[in-house]
């Protein structure tokens, strides 16, 4: 059995929810941050098969349908199951974050929060 596309998947949502792009950026707007937004014109690129949401925008896409990433990226998981949540205290000293090789800032660690959080 062929791996089906997030358009593939997005059309399926679609159409058995009885929604329109318009809709699914509305219930994807609670986890869009400052820097990480979907447009109407990445939405339509994914939906038409034109383009792959990079993994920030995927995780916003899965949050807002309630579905798992993995779903959405055409794996055969049920649409239905939900993620396990994760926890991290980023205030720990014991915890350590680097990208790149150098500490996060103090910012990018209350996006990671946000994220993490599904805020």
């Amino acid at each position: 059995m062929e791996r089906k596309t997030v358009g593939q998947r997005l059309r399926q949502i679609m159409q058995e929810r009885g929604l329109k792009q318009v809709d699914i950026i509305e219930l994807c707007k609670p986890f869009f941050t400052d820097k990480v937004k979907i447009s109407k014109t990445d939405l339509s690129q994914y939906v038409n098969d034109k383009a792959e949401p990079r993994s920030d925008k995927l995780y916003i896409l899965a949050k807002g349908l309630n579905v798992p990433e993995q779903w959405l990226l055409g794996f055969d998981t049920d649409e239905k199951s939900t993620p396990t949540p994760r926890t991290a205290d980023l205030a720990d000293n014991d915890v350590i974050f680097t990208y790149e090789g150098k500490p996060l800032s103090e910012e990018d660690k209350e996006l990671i929060r946000r994220l993490m959080n599904g805020k």
